[in-house]
């Protein structure tokens, strides 16, 4: 009987115990011995065959953590059976299946023992027969054993390189990183979270300025309101921007103040920080305290290193001649009051120095954006409902405000 057979019988007998290892052989009980590195007809699914010390030695293991099998098989240094194959060798071993795709009988070829027949040993048969038969005979086995002999040496030859192979590498071994050093690593990963901190406190910074110089616009009685009486621009502006680039300080950003336009000072972040649209209504109940008087914005989905930091502002009667030179964009209304009292001669002054935008949502009608469609302004429109397409929209926005300032800084 060959190994894996043996093995397979005392398994399903549950005689496992009497498997019992003497020197480099196996005795199965009184029946079988076994070389300890004779292979097996099991092949693993990596090509090679299991050999009987690596069956035996799992199938009195199996009931452990694969990952402790492992590690006491190497402690052992006994070849240890892959995960893969587990399952599949335990079901035949066990008896749950009669068979196996992994099996192949090909067993060693061991010389035949030569019984003589009867004949042989007639008085009355011819001497000479039988001599030259015996001779014939010898010279079958003597070939016989000669190839079985190759085989066998070539067999334990193969046994011998695998006794003393040694893995150099595991998946433990290569986690531990010996020799390794990371310090660099470390050093590099803590400048530029230094560096990300040193801008967000410089744009934190530059947002607190900004509405400092707003409060104090307030108390000086500079806030002057608009109403909605009166129609158009003023013939005689108050102030006039000076030439066309834009001015030292953070870039600014108008909202109208109105409530029904969709972008307000309270939905303003959200939407191009985040890229989601919050309406109004929603953002006035979850705020607590104070209205906010001027709220800072960034591009933070954006692969560039350097983010620039917007204030957004919804009191255009509040900003000094210094304050519009840095204006760089506005949310239109879509009524003419909206521009009461800008410094801007009429309209094409007015989107030539600063980039406008109107938002819309898809389905509104024409009509409402008659007037915008007459003055140089992006129509950005959004849907109602779907909220993962308003990231495109606040993407069409930066875009389009990044390639506006570009040309204006050069211009």
């Amino acid at each position: 009987m060959d190994p894996l057979s043996a093995l397979r019988d005392y398994t399903i007998r549950g005689d496992l115990d009497k498997i019992v290892r003497v020197n480099d052989d196996f005795r199965f009980g009184s029946d079988y011995t076994f070389p300890c590195n004779a292979e097996t007809a099991y092949r693993s699914k990596q090509g090679n065959l299991y050999t009987l010390e690596t069956l035996v030695y799992y199938i009195k293991n199996h009931h452990i953590k694969h990952t402790d099998y492992m590690h006491d098989a190497r402690a052992l240094r006994i070849p240890a059976v892959t995960f893969t194959d587990r399952k599949p060798l335990l079901d035949y071993l066990t008896g749950k299946v009669a068979s196996s795709d992994s099996i192949v009988w090909n067993p060693p070829k061991f010389p035949e023992e030569y019984r003589p027949d009867a004949s042989a040993f007639d008085a009355d048969s011819n001497n000479n027969n039988s001599n030259s038969k015996n001779m014939d005979v010898d010279d079958a086995r003597d070939s016989k054993l000669g190839v079985a002999q190759d085989e066998t040496e070539q067999m334990d030859y193969i046994s011998v390189i695998r006794s003393i192979e040694k893995p150099l590498k595991d998946r433990e071994a290569i986690l531990e990183c010996k020799n390794r050093d990371f310090y660099s690593v470390l050093v590099a990963s803590t400048k530029r979270e230094e560096e990300r901190q040193r801008i967000e406190s410089q744009q934190r910074k530059d947002g607190l300025v900004a509405k400092s110089r707003l409060m104090g616009a307030d108390e000086r009685g500079l806030g002057l309101g608009y109403g909605d009486e009166m129609m158009g621009f003023d013939s005689k502006p108050k102030m006039h921007l000076k030439g066309g680039k834009i001015g030292e300080g953070v870039p600014i950003i108008l909202v109208p103040s109105a409530f029904q336009t969709l972008i307000t000072i309270y939905n303003v972040k959200e939407f191009l920080e985040d890229g989601v649209f919050v309406p109004t209504d929603v953002k006035v109940k979850q705020m607590k305290g104070a209205r906010p008087e001027c709220v800072t914005v960034q591009k933070k989905f954006s692969r560039d290193r350097v983010v620039t930091a917007y204030e957004v502002r919804d009191k255009p009667s509040a900003l000094k001649p210094e304050d519009w030179e840095r204006v760089v964009a506005v949310f239109v209304l879509g009524k003419e009051w909206q521009f009461k009292d800008w410094p801007f001669k009429d309209h094409v002054e007015l989107f030539n120095k600063i980039i406008g935008f109107y938002m819309r949502f898809e389905d509104d009608s024409v009509e409402s954006a008659k007037n915008v469609k007459q003055w140089n302004v992006k129509i950005i429109s959004i849907s109602k409902n779907k909220r993962h397409q308003d990231r495109a929209a606040a993407l069409e926005f930066w875009d389009r405000l990044e390639e506006f300032v570009r040309s204006r800084s050069h211009s």
